[in-house]
Parts: C-alpha cells; sequence; structure tokens
C-alpha cells in the first residue's frame, strides 16, 4: 500500500488528521453535497472488492431488492482506491455514498471526527439483527470512544500458524498445541528443506501497513514491546521492540522464502498452497484457500494459535465492515442494507448458493454452531473462532496502550508511519541495513508523532 507523507500537525488539532491521499484531495475540495446525494429508494454503497463482496452483489437484487424495494448502486474498488474514495466522500460529508466498507482501523478514527451515524438506535429496535451474536472483540473494535457502536461486520479474521502435518509427520516433528516462537523457529530449521525446494516457513516481507507490519507488530507484543507507551513515548528502540524484529529477520531471512522482501499475504498463499513452504504465519481468512477444492494442499494443514511469549495469546484482529455516512439523505434504508448483508440469514444463503466454505464468517458465534458450516470448515473453523474470541484490541501486550488496535495503531497517522517503517525493515530483510540502522530511522518517525500526542488524553 502506498500513502503520502503525513503532514505535520501540532498536538491539540489533529482530529482530523488524514489517513490517505484521498483525504488530502478530499479537504481541498469537493462537489457539494447536495448534487451528489442519492434519493429515493437507490442506495449507493462504496465497498472493497474481495471476493465475498463479489458475491453480495450477485445475491441483492433477487434477495434484498426484491423483498424490499431498495435498489442498491454499487461502486466497487480495489484496497487502495476504495480507502481514499471512501475517505474523499465521508471528510466531506458530501453524502454522495449512503455505506461503505470499513476496517477496525478507520471505524474509531471516522466515529470521532462524526463522520460516521451511529448504529445503536438502529440496533435497538431491530430485534432480529442480534447484536450479541457478533464476537465481542469484533464489536469492540467496531465501536467509538462513547461506546456506541459505529458499523457492523461483514467478515473477520484473525491469526494463526498453518503448517503440513504430512511433511511434519514424515520428519518425525511435532506442533505444540500452543508453540512459543521459540519453538517455531526450531521446526523452521528442522523442516527446511524437507521436501525439494520448500523452506521452513513464509513469512510476510513485503513494505505496507497492512502487509509486514501485521504479523510483525503481532510479534512485537508478544515479546513485550509496544510502538507506544501509554504517554505516547515511541519505543522502537527498547530491547523488546528489538529483539522481536530481529528475531523475525533472523527468521525468514535463515528459513523463510525465496524473494522474501517482497512477500506479502498473496506470495506467502501461494508458497503454502504449491508446497514450497512447511508453515505460515498469517491470517486466518487464508484456511479457506488452502482447504478450496481445487488446492492440492487441501487436508493436508494444521491449524494451531499464533506462537506467543510473554503473553497468553497473539492472534491479531481485522474486519471489512459497514459503515452509514453522516450526511447519508438515506439511514433507514442503509441500516436495513447492513441488517440484511451483517445478518445471520444471509451467512446460510452464501452457503446454499456459492458454498459453505465461502459464507462470510468470523463475526458471529452461532456461524460456529451451523453443522453444515462446521463440516465445511474442517480444522480451521474453531481455531478461527477462538482466534477472534480471545483477541484483545485494548490490551494486546504487556503494557497499556494509548490507542486501541493489535497489528496497529488505531491513530491516523498510523498508516504513513507503517508504512514508512515496513520500508526499512524490508531492507533489512533483504539485507540492505541492519535491523539496528531501520529501527533507529524508525524511531525518529515514531517520535515525531510523539510530539504530536503527548499530553493529551488516552485515544
Amino acid at each position: 500500500m502506498h500513502h503520502p507523507s503525513r503532514p505535520r500537525m501540532r498536538r491539540g488539532r489533529a482530529v482530523l488528521a488524514v489517513t490517505t491521499a484521498g483525504m488530502l484531495l478530499a479537504l481541498s475540495g469537493c462537489a457539494g453535497a447536495g448534487e451528489l446525494a442519492s434519493g429515493g429508494d437507490t442506495l449507493r454503497v462504496l465497498m472493497v472488492n474481495n471476493p465475498q463482496m463479489a458475491e453480495l452483489r450477485k445475491l441483492t437484487a433477487e434477495h434484498f431488492t426484491a423483498k424490499t424495494g431498495i435498489k442498491v448502486d454499487f461502486t466497487v474498488l480495489p484496497e487502495n482506491d476504495v480507502r481514499d474514495k471512501i475517505s474523499q466522500d465521508f471528510a466531506n460529508q458530501a453524502g454522495q455514498y449512503d455505506v461503505a466498507t470499513l476496517s477496525n482501523y478507520e471505524t474509531p478514527v471516522y466515529a470521532k471526527n462524526e463522520w460516521l451515524r451511529s448504529l445503536d438506535p438502529y440496533i435497538k429496535k431491530d430485534k432480529r439483527f442480534d447484536q450479541k451474536d457478533i464476537l465481542p472483540p469484533v464489536r469492540e473494535s467496531l465501536s467509538g470512544e462513547d461506546g456506541q457502536v459505529y458499523a457492523e461486520p461483514f467478515y473477520g479474521e484473525s491469526s494463526f500458524l498453518m503448517y503440513r502435518k504430512d511433511v511434519f509427520a514424515e520428519e518425525g516433528l511435532k506442533m505444540p498445541a500452543h508453540p512459543t516462537w521459540q519453538q517455531v523457529a526450531e521446526l523452521a530449521a528442522k523442516a527446511d528443506g524437507s521436501r525439494k525446494g520448500m523452506k521452513g516457513i513464509c513469512l510476510r516481507g513485503l513494505p505496507g501497513w497492512g502487509e509486514l507490519i501485521a504479523p510483525l507488530t503481532s510479534m512485537v507484543n508478544t515479546f513485550g514491546g509496544t510502538w507506544f507507551d501509554k504517554d505516547w513515548k515511541a519505543r522502537l528502540q527498547d530491547p523488546e521492540f528489538v529483539k522481536a524484529t530481529k528475531f523475525y529477520v533472523k527468521l525468514v531471512r535463515e528459513h523463510g522464502q525465496a524473494g522474501a522482501a517482497q512477500s506479502g499475504y498473496a506470495e506467502c498463499l501461494n508458497n503454502m498452497t504449491q508446497g514450497k513452504s512447511a508453515m505460515w504465519y498469517d491470517a486466518t481468512a487464508g484456511a479457506g484457500s488452502l482447504e478450496a477444492a481445487k488446492s492440492p494442499v487441501r487436508g493436508k494443514i494444521g491449524y494451531v494459535p499464533a506462537p506467543v511469549e510473554r503473553t497468553k495469546q497473539s492472534g491479531w484482529l481485522y474486519t471489512w465492515a459497514w459503515g452509514i455516512q453522516k450526511a447519508s439523505p438515506n439511514p433507514d434504508k442503509a441500516w436495513k442494507f447492513i441488517s440484511w448483508a451483517s445478518g445471520k440469514e444471509y451467512e446460510r444463503l452464501v452457503g446454499r448458493e456459492f458454498g459453505w466454505a465461502n459464507v462470510p464468517a468470523g463475526k458471529r458465534a452461532s456461524t460456529y454452531e451451523l453443522p453444515e458450516y462446521k463440516k465445511q470448515a474442517g480444522d480451521f473453523g474453531e481455531v478461527t473462532k477462538q482466534a477472534i474470541a480471545g483477541a484483545k484490541p485494548r490490551d494486546p501486550g504487556v503494557q497499556e496502550r494509548p490507542a486501541i488496535g493489535i497489528q496497529f495503531v488505531g491513530i491516523p497517522e498510523f498508516a504513513d508511519l507503517g508504512t514508512k517503517v515496513s520500508q526499512e525493515i524490508s531492507a533489512a530483510i533483504a539485507g540492505r541495513q541492519s535491523v539496528d540502522s531501520a529501527l533507529r530511522k524508525s524511531q525518529k518517525l515514531a517520535s515525531e508523532i510523539s510530539e504530536d500526542y503527548e499530553g493529551r488524553d488516552r485515544q
């Protein structure tokens, strides 16, 4: 992901801070809300182009519009583009889009900036929606500082360790039920080269706050480190942060995939599917692809919780969710759409129409009780549920945090900071600089944000 350089903001006035290039464009002016506002029976939805969203689009006319009379006009864009467009429209409150896909990174920020409508009044009235069924960490991650809900999840994910059961059996290796990172490193060394062209592990090395930084930060947390302490002091050169980063870089350099500095989620998924990696630590969402009907490794993968060192769990938390723009002229219709798209009945519809492995899971406890889903999700379903249920977005490490977030820091500036830091660490993975050098530069970048936030109330 590419993010612009962060504009310098003095303390006390960063509430309307920018997360992407889109917001910079937004703040330079845009068409007025009146010309763009959609009215009548058409709802305008802006969403990311992920496979589950494509299925939603196919099902909408027959299963939502036919029953409610509400037409839905979808705009579907790749992730970086959709973030830019959402931030433009929502920052200006232009009202061009009623509903947009937001992650748990943007939602609290947008809520604080008063760009989103609280969903609490709708939740109270809509008895069929069953808000209590939403897994608590997901629910919490989509709430504002005021405790109100500002988005509803479409699907959720955490992270876990995936490994080749057959390779481990052949090599006489045993995966612990709850591995530590030290154990994982030892297993990676032993599994490395166990088959022709197979490396011990795959870990992301591709720059991006949503790429390399996600698994690295979850490792930093469990090693005892943090990006910022409770008083907003940058801590990237603390011994724990340094130890975790050196461990990550050493592991991927010694026993990781070829071209690690350019490998992200997609590349590691491909390596695991093609039999080039014995282990992979990444998003729980990867399991659906590994267990797909045509996957060459289907049925050969084992799943265990994210490795730990000093914490009981270290899985991250991510969700794509639906938020209503505050300026939307159609909030009641928007809620009807969200209630349908995030509802229990929708999951069953996807199961019947596209197969149970395709259900947008990771958000509702009831999903994991469905016999059809349990049968299809096999080994990974329960481990995924436990990973999400055990995630602690407000308390992911060993010390107090100033902002919500496990694999990110929930402030607008993190998109840019995380990406810049990831470039330094990716360069260390590539062997172009030392980890100490990478973290020295990274600490300096993070300290600029410390100056803006020190002395403020906690987020």
